[in-house]
Formats: structure tokens, C-alpha cells, sequence
């Protein structure tokens, strides 16, 4: 059987601080849509909700718009853009780069699931 769904009407959003992700549950797929505005970092929006140092879920997918960099606690970064296919461990912070809005497509599934809830439901 054939699921569909549209980003245009999404299952759930949770806003943060600067920012706010919609997802889509389908069955095998659990898909978001992250939208981070300029000025726009982990630690000081999603931090305080989540509880955790550091951003703990695990993300796939792609940036469709705007630069983002990302930084791990041994000190290793990168930086994403658009057009840029991502996988990316969880233990990083990261944070928008310039005045452009970031959206990524996230398909890991555990965004969609997780992020931006409190600490008791994950990072």
C-alpha cells in the first residue's frame, strides 16, 4: 500500500527558540523538516529543553537552504550547505552561519521523533 503525505501539512511541529521542526510519521519513515533562523545556535535554544550538553541525536539527510557549522566535543567541525547530504553523530552543538535561514530535510528519523522535546522523551 502506498502512504503519502505533504511537508505543507505536517503530523507535528515543535517550535523552539529561533527555530522550529515539522514532522511527518509514515509508516517506516519518520521525516522532518527543520527550519533554523539567523543567529540561531543548539546550545542556547534546544540546551534548555532537552537537558543534555550536547545534541544527541543522530542526523540524516539534506541541506535545502542556508549554511550551518557543527562542532563535536573533541573539538572536531564542519560545516554544511546547501545541496550538502549529511550524516551526522550525535555529541555536536551546532549553529547558523550568516543571515541566510538553514532548512535541512532530515530522514534519520530520530529528529522527527525526538528532537526538541525534554529530557525525558530525548534530545
Amino acid at each position: 500500500m502506498v502512504e503519502v503525505k505533504t511537508i505543507e501539512k505536517p503530523d507535528e511541529r515543535r517550535d523552539f527558540p529561533g527555530g522550529h521542526i515539522e514532522a511527518l510519521h509514515l509508516t517506516g519513515l519518520d521525516f522532518a523538516v527543520g527550519t533554523f533562523e539567523p543567529g540561531w545556535r543548539w546550545r542556547e535554544s534546544v540546551r534548555p529543553i532537552v537537558g543534555t550538553d550536547l545534541c544527541e541525536v543522530h542526523h540524516s539527510g539534506i541541506v535545502v537552504q542556508g549554511r550551518m557549522r557543527l562542532r563535536w566535543a573533541d573539538g572536531a567541525e564542519a560545516e554544511v550547505g546547501p545541496g550538502d547530504v549529511y550524516v551526522v553523530p550525535p555529541g555536536h552543538d551546532a549553529w547558523v552561519i550568516g543571515d541566510e535561514q538553514v532548512v535541512v530535510y532530515d530522514v534519520g528519523g530520530q529528529m522527527a521523533e525526538t528532537y526538541a522535546k525534554s529530557s525525558d522523551a530525548g534530545a
